[in-house]
C-alpha cells in the first residue's frame, strides 16, 4: 500500500489567502501588468527610523551574535510589560510574557498550548484567515458565530451564548477586526469578558490593532475591562501594525506563568529565541512614544474616509464604516449572478478573479475570511493608487447587468 507523501495533519492546511493575492499581484506587476493590490495588511510606510537605527546598532553587539533565551530577551519582556500597562491599563509581569516570531507564531501557540483535540473555539465571523488553521493544528473544533453588515460585523452576547456547548473552552476575540475593522464598545467588551467569566471560559484577545482606531471609536483591552476574568485570559501583540514592521517579525503573548512556561518550551523546539537583531528593533518601538504611530493614523483615517465614500458610491455595494485596524469589508452579494460583459460570476471569489483579470486591482474575497459574498480591501496602501484602484472596481462594477 502505498502512504500519502504528505501527513493529514499538514494537508488539511490552506494557503494563507491574503498572501496569495498579494504574491500574484505582485507576479502581474513583475510582468509588466499596472495592478494595485488591496490584500495585503501591511502600512506602506518604511519602519520609523530611531528603530532601524536601534537594529544597526544590535547588529555591532556581540552579545546578538549568540543564542538568547528562547522566551525573549529579558529586558524586551520587560518593555512589553511595561507598555502593556501604559497602553491598555493590563498590569502583567516579564514572567507574563513570551517574545514570538511575528504575530502568527503567537496565534499559534496560544490555541496549541490551550486546546486539546475536540475542545470548541468560538471564532466571530468574518475572521482572519491564519486562525481556523491554527485552531485545527491544535486539534480544536471552531465553532463560527456569523456577523454581517446590519450589525457592524459585531457579535451579541446573546449569539455568543447560542454557540456555547460544554465543549466550548475558549472564546477568540478580536477588536479592532481584521478582516472588517469593527470595534466593540466599552460596554460591549465589558458584557462579552463578563459573560465568558461566568462561564468559565478562556479569551485569547487578539489586539495587534489597538492603536488603530477612528472618530469616536477606541481600543478597551478586554483583559483589563474584565478583572473577573483572572488567570483566562491570553493577549497576543507584535510590532507588525502599530510601527510599520511586518517584515521584522516580533510578536509576543501574555498570559498567566504556566501558559506562558508551557508556551516557551514549545518554542524552544519549533524556532528557539526570535532573531536579536529584530527584537533590538522592538525594544526601541515599544519604548519610544507615539508620536511616528499617530502619523501614520492620521494617514489611514483619511483614505479609510475616501475609500468608504467611493465604495458606498457604486452601485449594488454596501460597506460599513470600518473604526479600526485599515481595511474595509464591503458587500457585493447583489452583484453576483450579475452579467458582466459575457460572464456571470455566482460567487465572490469568481467576482474578484473577473476584478483581477479585467480591472488589474487585486482584493480578497469573503470566502477567505469565513463570509462569502464580501471582499476585503486595505486601505494601508498610497493616496493615490487607493483612489485610482477604487475607480478601476468602479468602473468595472457598474457595467453589471
Amino acid at each position: 500500500m502505498t502512504r500519502p507523501r504528505i501527513s493529514a495533519r499538514i494537508s488539511a492546511i490552506s494557503e494563507s489567502a491574503t498572501l496569495a493575492v498579494d504574491a500574484k499581484a505582485k507576479a502581474m506587476k513583475a510582468a509588466g501588468r499596472p495592478v494595485i493590490g488591496f490584500g495585503a495588511g501591511e502600512p506602506d510606510f518604511p519602519t520609523p527610523g530611531y528603530i532601524v537605527e536601534a537594529a544597526v546598532e544590535a547588529c555591532r553587539n556581540p552579545r546578538f551574535h549568540k543564542y538568547t533565551p528562547a522566551g525573549g530577551l529579558p529586558e524586551l519582556k520587560q518593555a512589553v510589560a511595561d507598555k502593556t500597562l501604559r497602553d491598555s491599563g493590563y498590569r502583567v509581569e516579564a514572567a507574563q510574557v513570551l517574545i514570538t516570531n511575528g504575530g502568527k507564531q503567537a496565534v499559534y501557540e496560544a490555541f496549541a498550548t490551550l486546546l486539546d483535540p475536540g475542545d470548541e473555539v468560538l471564532v466571530v465571523a468574518p475572521y482572519w484567515t491564519t486562525y481556523p488553521e491554527a485552531i485545527k493544528l491544535a486539534g480544536g473544533v471552531q465553532v463560527d458565530v456569523v456577523t454581517d453588515e446590519t450589525t457592524g460585523y459585531l457579535a451579541s452576547v446573546e449569539q455568543l451564548e447560542a454557540s456555547r456547548t460544554d465543549r466550548t473552552k475558549v472564546l477568540l476575540f478580536v477588536s479592532p477586526s481584521n478582516p472588517t475593522g469593527a470595534v466593540h464598545s466599552p460596554e460591549q467588551v465589558e458584557a462579552i469578558g463578563r459573560w465568558a467569566a461566568e462561564h468559565d471560559l478562556w479569551v485569547v484577545t487578539d489586539e495587534i490593532y489597538e492603536h488603530l482606531t477612528y472618530g469616536d471609536a477606541s481600543f478597551v483591552s478586554i483583559a483589563a475591562a474584565v478583572p473577573e476574568l483572572g488567570d483566562r485570559v491570553v493577549v497576543l501583540n507584535g510590532v507588525a501594525k502599530t510601527y510599520a514592521m511586518t517584515g521584522w517579525r516580533v510578536g509576543w503573548l501574555i498570559g498567566p506563568k504556566d501558559v506562558v512556561k508551557a508556551a516557551t518550551n514549545l518554542q524552544s523546539h519549533a524556532t528557539s529565541n526570535v532573531s536579536n537583531v529584530a527584537q533590538a528593533a522592538a525594544l526601541a518601538a515599544v519604548s519610544g512614544d507615539l508620536a511616528a504611530v499617530a502619523e501614520m493614523r492620521e494617514a489611514f483615517d483619511r483614505r479609510r474616509r475616501t475609500m468608504v465614500r467611493m465604495l458606498n458610491d457604486i452601485p449594488g455595494v454596501v460597506c460599513p464604516e470600518p473604526k479600526g485596524a485599515f481595511y474595509a469589508y464591503p458587500s457585493v452579494k447583489e452583484l453576483l449572478g450579475r452579467d458582466f460583459g459575457g460572464r456571470r460570476p455566482q460567487t465572490s471569489a469568481e467576482l474578484a478573479e473577473l476584478i483581477l483579470e479585467e480591472a488589474e486591482v487585486a482584493l480578497v474575497p469573503g470566502e477567505a475570511f469565513g463570509t462569502p459574498g464580501y471582499f476585503r480591501l486595505s486601505y494601508a496602501l498610497g493616496d493615490d493608487d487607493l483612489a485610482e484602484g477604487v475607480s478601476r472596481i468602479a468602473k468595472f462594477l457598474t457595467q453589471a447587468r
